[in-house]
Protein backbone atom coordinates (compact mmCIF):
# COMPACT_ATOMS: atom_id res chain seq x y z
CA UNK A 1 0.00 0.00 0.00
CA UNK A 2 1.18 2.83 -0.78
CA UNK A 3 2.53 6.00 1.58
CA UNK A 4 -0.79 8.02 0.45
CA UNK A 5 -3.00 5.72 0.66
CA UNK A 6 -1.78 4.81 4.44
CA UNK A 7 -2.06 8.44 5.17
CA UNK A 8 -6.11 8.31 3.82
CA UNK A 9 -7.17 5.56 5.82
CA UNK A 10 -6.19 7.37 8.77
CA UNK A 11 -9.24 9.49 8.40
CA UNK A 12 -12.05 7.34 6.89
CA UNK A 13 -14.18 10.51 5.98
CA UNK A 14 -11.16 11.67 3.67
CA UNK A 15 -10.79 8.29 2.19
CA UNK A 16 -14.32 7.48 1.59
CA UNK A 17 -14.36 10.89 -0.56
CA UNK A 18 -10.89 9.68 -1.80
CA UNK A 19 -12.49 6.31 -3.38
CA UNK A 20 -15.38 7.83 -4.51
CA UNK A 21 -13.48 10.33 -6.43
CA UNK A 22 -11.43 7.67 -7.86
CA UNK A 23 -14.46 5.70 -8.82
CA UNK A 24 -15.65 8.77 -10.35
CA UNK A 25 -12.79 8.97 -12.49
CA UNK A 26 -12.44 5.31 -13.47
CA UNK A 27 -16.39 5.64 -14.44
CA UNK A 28 -15.31 8.52 -16.45
CA UNK A 29 -12.53 6.56 -18.48
CA UNK A 30 -15.12 3.72 -19.15
CA UNK A 31 -17.02 5.76 -20.84
CA UNK A 32 -14.63 6.49 -23.28
CA UNK A 33 -14.66 2.80 -24.52
CA UNK A 34 -17.92 3.79 -26.52
CA UNK A 35 -15.73 6.49 -28.70
CA UNK A 36 -11.73 5.57 -28.17
CA UNK A 37 -11.17 1.76 -26.98
CA UNK A 38 -7.76 2.39 -28.05
CA UNK A 39 -7.16 5.40 -25.25
CA UNK A 40 -8.66 3.79 -22.53
CA UNK A 41 -6.58 1.00 -23.09
CA UNK A 42 -3.44 3.22 -22.85
CA UNK A 43 -4.87 5.21 -19.97
CA UNK A 44 -5.48 2.19 -18.17
CA UNK A 45 -1.82 0.35 -19.12
CA UNK A 46 -0.41 3.58 -17.86
CA UNK A 47 -2.06 3.90 -14.38
CA UNK A 48 -0.77 0.41 -14.19
CA UNK A 49 2.51 0.08 -15.12
CA UNK A 50 3.46 4.30 -15.39
CA UNK A 51 4.09 3.85 -19.11
CA UNK A 52 2.26 4.04 -22.16
CA UNK A 53 1.55 0.38 -24.14
CA UNK A 54 3.82 -0.02 -27.50
CA UNK A 55 0.71 -0.76 -29.83
CA UNK A 56 2.65 0.10 -32.89
CA UNK A 57 5.34 -2.91 -32.12
CA UNK A 58 4.06 -4.62 -29.23
CA UNK A 59 6.61 -7.44 -27.45
CA UNK A 60 5.65 -7.55 -24.38
CA UNK A 61 2.63 -10.66 -23.63
CA UNK A 62 0.30 -7.54 -21.89
CA UNK A 63 1.18 -5.28 -24.81
CA UNK A 64 -0.11 -7.97 -27.52
CA UNK A 65 -3.25 -9.14 -25.52
CA UNK A 66 -3.75 -5.26 -25.79
CA UNK A 67 -3.14 -5.11 -29.67
CA UNK A 68 -5.23 -8.37 -30.62
CA UNK A 69 -8.26 -6.84 -28.19
CA UNK A 70 -8.15 -3.51 -30.25
CA UNK A 71 -7.22 -5.17 -33.87
CA UNK A 72 -8.25 -8.78 -33.45
CA UNK A 73 -10.79 -10.01 -30.78
CA UNK A 74 -12.90 -6.61 -31.11
CA UNK A 75 -14.90 -7.30 -33.87
CA UNK A 76 -14.56 -11.18 -34.46
CA UNK A 77 -17.77 -13.02 -33.59
CA UNK A 78 -16.57 -16.02 -32.90
CA UNK A 79 -14.63 -14.39 -29.69
CA UNK A 80 -17.21 -12.50 -28.73
CA UNK A 81 -19.78 -15.62 -28.89
CA UNK A 82 -17.22 -17.50 -26.51
CA UNK A 83 -16.10 -14.87 -24.27
CA UNK A 84 -20.32 -15.73 -23.84
CA UNK A 85 -20.69 -18.03 -20.79
CA UNK A 86 -24.25 -19.10 -21.84
CA UNK A 87 -23.56 -19.26 -25.83
CA UNK A 88 -20.05 -20.45 -25.85
CA UNK A 89 -21.65 -23.29 -24.82
CA UNK A 90 -22.91 -24.40 -28.94
CA UNK A 91 -19.18 -23.70 -29.75
CA UNK A 92 -18.58 -26.41 -27.17
CA UNK A 93 -21.13 -28.82 -28.77
CA UNK A 94 -19.61 -28.14 -32.12
CA UNK A 95 -16.05 -28.71 -31.35
CA UNK A 96 -17.75 -32.16 -30.40
CA UNK A 97 -16.47 -31.52 -26.83
CA UNK A 98 -20.47 -31.30 -25.44
CA UNK A 99 -19.95 -34.32 -23.11
CA UNK A 100 -17.36 -31.46 -20.89
CA UNK A 101 -20.63 -29.08 -20.48
CA UNK A 102 -22.04 -28.68 -16.72
CA UNK A 103 -25.62 -29.48 -16.49
CA UNK A 104 -27.64 -25.84 -17.35
CA UNK A 105 -30.74 -25.79 -15.09
CA UNK A 106 -32.14 -22.29 -16.81
CA UNK A 107 -31.48 -19.27 -18.92
CA UNK A 108 -33.02 -15.89 -17.98
CA UNK A 109 -33.39 -12.11 -18.90
CA UNK A 110 -34.00 -10.87 -15.99
CA UNK A 111 -34.15 -12.23 -12.29
CA UNK A 112 -38.17 -11.34 -11.46
CA UNK A 113 -38.14 -14.59 -14.30
CA UNK A 114 -36.41 -16.77 -11.81
CA UNK A 115 -38.82 -19.64 -10.13
CA UNK A 116 -36.41 -20.11 -7.36
CA UNK A 117 -38.76 -22.50 -5.95
CA UNK A 118 -38.18 -25.57 -8.87
CA UNK A 119 -33.99 -24.86 -8.41
CA UNK A 120 -32.01 -27.71 -6.73
CA UNK A 121 -30.80 -27.21 -3.26
CA UNK A 122 -27.54 -26.55 -4.29
CA UNK A 123 -26.41 -24.43 -7.82
CA UNK A 124 -24.38 -22.06 -9.38
CA UNK A 125 -25.62 -18.64 -10.84
CA UNK A 126 -24.20 -16.51 -12.97
CA UNK A 127 -24.51 -13.43 -15.39
CA UNK A 128 -22.87 -14.59 -19.12
CA UNK A 129 -21.55 -10.83 -19.95
CA UNK A 130 -18.29 -10.58 -18.12
CA UNK A 131 -16.31 -11.97 -14.97
CA UNK A 132 -16.68 -12.28 -11.30
CA UNK A 133 -20.84 -12.50 -11.52
CA UNK A 134 -21.22 -15.93 -10.02
CA UNK A 135 -23.43 -16.91 -7.21
CA UNK A 136 -23.04 -19.95 -5.14
CA UNK A 137 -25.89 -21.57 -3.21
CA UNK A 138 -24.39 -24.26 -1.13
CA UNK A 139 -28.01 -24.99 0.71
CA UNK A 140 -31.25 -23.04 -0.48
CA UNK A 141 -32.85 -22.71 2.85
CA UNK A 142 -30.19 -20.92 3.74
CA UNK A 143 -30.07 -18.41 0.49
CA UNK A 144 -31.16 -15.38 0.64
CA UNK A 145 -32.98 -15.13 -2.71
CA UNK A 146 -34.15 -11.39 -2.64
CA UNK A 147 -30.74 -10.48 -1.99
CA UNK A 148 -29.23 -12.36 -4.62
CA UNK A 149 -32.51 -11.33 -7.51
CA UNK A 150 -31.05 -7.60 -6.13
CA UNK A 151 -27.39 -8.60 -7.24
CA UNK A 152 -27.99 -10.56 -10.33
CA UNK A 153 -30.53 -7.69 -11.56
CA UNK A 154 -27.46 -4.96 -10.42
CA UNK A 155 -25.08 -7.03 -12.69
CA UNK A 156 -27.35 -7.04 -15.23
CA UNK A 157 -26.92 -3.17 -15.61
CA UNK A 158 -23.56 -3.31 -15.92
CA UNK A 159 -21.66 -3.07 -19.10
CA UNK A 160 -18.69 -4.93 -18.02
CA UNK A 161 -16.96 -4.25 -21.42
CA UNK A 162 -16.64 -0.79 -20.62
CA UNK A 163 -13.96 -0.82 -17.82
CA UNK A 164 -10.96 -2.55 -19.46
CA UNK A 165 -12.31 -1.42 -23.12
CA UNK A 166 -13.10 -5.43 -23.74
CA UNK A 167 -15.26 -5.06 -27.27
CA UNK A 168 -15.31 -7.83 -27.60
CA UNK A 169 -18.04 -8.02 -24.61
CA UNK A 170 -20.50 -5.27 -25.75
CA UNK A 171 -22.40 -7.55 -28.30
CA UNK A 172 -23.15 -10.22 -25.79
CA UNK A 173 -27.05 -10.72 -25.09
CA UNK A 174 -27.20 -10.75 -21.23
CA UNK A 175 -28.41 -13.65 -19.58
CA UNK A 176 -28.44 -15.01 -16.46
CA UNK A 177 -27.79 -18.72 -15.99
CA UNK A 178 -27.90 -21.54 -13.27
CA UNK A 179 -25.69 -24.59 -13.82
CA UNK A 180 -25.42 -27.71 -12.00
CA UNK A 181 -23.45 -27.33 -8.12
CA UNK A 182 -20.28 -28.91 -9.21
CA UNK A 183 -18.45 -29.86 -5.45
CA UNK A 184 -14.54 -30.13 -4.15
CA UNK A 185 -13.42 -30.94 -1.42
CA UNK A 186 -14.20 -29.24 1.86
CA UNK A 187 -15.72 -25.89 1.47
CA UNK A 188 -14.26 -25.34 -1.52
CA UNK A 189 -14.89 -24.83 -5.22
CA UNK A 190 -13.72 -27.30 -7.58
CA UNK A 191 -9.70 -27.55 -8.62
CA UNK A 192 -9.62 -24.91 -11.63
CA UNK A 193 -7.06 -25.60 -14.51
CA UNK A 194 -6.33 -22.90 -16.65
CA UNK A 195 -4.49 -23.59 -20.04
CA UNK A 196 -2.66 -20.84 -21.85
CA UNK A 197 -2.55 -21.61 -25.35
CA UNK A 198 -0.92 -19.51 -28.10
CA UNK A 199 -1.63 -19.92 -31.67
CA UNK A 200 -3.98 -22.81 -31.03
CA UNK A 201 -1.18 -24.89 -28.56
CA UNK A 202 -0.90 -25.13 -24.98
CA UNK A 203 2.09 -23.85 -23.55
CA UNK A 204 1.12 -23.49 -19.23
CA UNK A 205 -1.58 -24.22 -17.03
CA UNK A 206 -2.21 -22.36 -14.08
CA UNK A 207 -3.71 -24.31 -11.05
CA UNK A 208 -6.05 -22.65 -8.72
CA UNK A 209 -7.06 -24.90 -5.34
CA UNK A 210 -8.32 -23.98 -1.77
CA UNK A 211 -11.11 -21.76 -3.52
CA UNK A 212 -12.99 -21.05 -0.32
CA UNK A 213 -16.72 -20.00 -1.26
CA UNK A 214 -16.38 -17.46 2.10
CA UNK A 215 -13.15 -16.78 2.19
CA UNK A 216 -12.28 -16.79 -1.50
CA UNK A 217 -8.38 -17.53 -0.87
CA UNK A 218 -6.98 -19.45 -3.68
CA UNK A 219 -3.62 -20.98 -4.27
CA UNK A 220 -2.03 -20.36 -7.29
CA UNK A 221 0.52 -22.90 -9.02
CA UNK A 222 1.64 -22.72 -12.34
CA UNK A 223 3.07 -25.05 -14.82
CA UNK A 224 4.73 -26.29 -17.58
CA UNK A 225 3.15 -28.89 -20.11
CA UNK A 226 4.94 -32.07 -18.17
CA UNK A 227 3.76 -30.82 -14.80
CA UNK A 228 6.77 -28.59 -13.61
CA UNK A 229 6.69 -25.43 -11.40
CA UNK A 230 7.22 -22.89 -13.89
CA UNK A 231 8.90 -19.83 -13.20
CA UNK A 232 7.26 -17.75 -15.91
CA UNK A 233 5.00 -16.26 -12.77
CA UNK A 234 5.52 -13.97 -9.54
CA UNK A 235 5.62 -15.28 -6.17
CA UNK A 236 7.00 -18.49 -4.35
CA UNK A 237 5.52 -21.70 -5.17
CA UNK A 238 4.96 -25.13 -3.04
CA UNK A 239 4.96 -27.45 -6.01
CA UNK A 240 3.66 -30.38 -3.52
CA UNK A 241 0.36 -28.79 -2.64
CA UNK A 242 -0.27 -28.74 -6.51
CA UNK A 243 -1.33 -32.41 -7.56
CA UNK A 244 -1.44 -33.14 -11.04
CA UNK A 245 -4.63 -34.29 -12.42
CA UNK A 246 -5.31 -37.57 -13.97
CA UNK A 247 -6.85 -35.89 -16.97
CA UNK A 248 -3.79 -33.56 -17.71
CA UNK A 249 -3.66 -34.82 -21.40
CA UNK A 250 -7.37 -35.22 -22.21
CA UNK A 251 -7.24 -31.81 -20.75
CA UNK A 252 -4.64 -30.21 -22.87
CA UNK A 253 -5.95 -32.27 -26.12
CA UNK A 254 -9.20 -30.59 -25.56
CA UNK A 255 -7.80 -27.47 -24.96
CA UNK A 256 -5.85 -27.60 -28.11
CA UNK A 257 -9.36 -28.38 -29.99
CA UNK A 258 -10.92 -25.04 -28.46
CA UNK A 259 -8.16 -22.67 -28.63
CA UNK A 260 -7.23 -23.57 -32.43
CA UNK A 261 -8.89 -20.67 -34.11
CA UNK A 262 -7.44 -18.31 -31.69
CA UNK A 263 -3.78 -16.81 -31.47
CA UNK A 264 -4.45 -16.61 -27.83
CA UNK A 265 -7.07 -18.25 -25.08
CA UNK A 266 -7.39 -19.22 -21.94
CA UNK A 267 -9.10 -22.64 -22.01
CA UNK A 268 -10.35 -23.30 -18.22
CA UNK A 269 -11.27 -26.54 -16.99
CA UNK A 270 -12.32 -28.31 -13.51
CA UNK A 271 -11.37 -31.59 -13.05
CA UNK A 272 -14.34 -33.38 -10.11
CA UNK A 273 -13.89 -37.19 -9.26
CA UNK A 274 -11.89 -37.90 -12.47
CA UNK A 275 -14.14 -36.18 -14.74
CA UNK A 276 -13.67 -32.89 -17.07
CA UNK A 277 -15.92 -30.33 -17.03
CA UNK A 278 -15.64 -27.07 -19.56
CA UNK A 279 -15.04 -23.78 -17.83
CA UNK A 280 -14.68 -21.14 -19.95
CA UNK A 281 -12.96 -19.44 -22.72
CA UNK A 282 -10.76 -16.32 -21.31
CA UNK A 283 -9.53 -14.12 -24.44
CA UNK A 284 -8.14 -10.79 -21.88
CA UNK A 285 -7.56 -12.15 -19.20
CA UNK A 286 -7.13 -9.02 -16.52
CA UNK A 287 -8.30 -6.83 -19.21
CA UNK A 288 -4.63 -7.51 -20.89
CA UNK A 289 -3.17 -5.63 -17.51
CA UNK A 290 -2.06 -8.70 -15.46
CA UNK A 291 0.97 -7.52 -13.14
CA UNK A 292 1.51 -11.57 -11.85
CA UNK A 293 4.05 -12.24 -14.37
CA UNK A 294 7.50 -11.60 -14.39
CA UNK A 295 9.82 -9.49 -16.42
CA UNK A 296 11.01 -11.64 -17.88
CA UNK A 297 7.68 -13.61 -18.44
CA UNK A 298 6.11 -10.78 -19.93
CA UNK A 299 8.92 -11.13 -23.19
CA UNK A 300 8.73 -15.02 -23.03
CA UNK A 301 4.98 -14.79 -23.68
CA UNK A 302 5.20 -12.58 -25.95
CA UNK A 303 7.36 -14.24 -28.16
CA UNK A 304 5.03 -17.18 -27.88
CA UNK A 305 2.34 -15.22 -29.35
CA UNK A 306 1.99 -13.86 -32.95
CA UNK A 307 -0.38 -11.52 -33.60
CA UNK A 308 0.08 -10.96 -36.96
CA UNK A 309 -0.12 -14.44 -38.48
Amino acid sequence: MSKIKKLLKKNPLIFAVHQKYQKWKFDKVSELSLTDPEKVSKIRYKNIFGKEPDLENPKTFNEKLLWLKLNKYADDPLVSQCSDKYAVREYVEKCGLGHTLNDLIGAWDKASEIDWKSLPRRFAIKCNHGCGYNLICQDKSKFDTKKAAEQLDAWMEDDFWKEYAEVHYRTIPKKIICEKYLEGKGNALPVDFKIYCFNGEPEYIGNFIERDIVTDDILRGYFDLNWNPSPVFKGEMQPELFERPKTLETMLEYARILAKPFPFVRVDFYEVDGKIYFGELTFTPTGCLATYYTDEAQQKLGELLDVKA
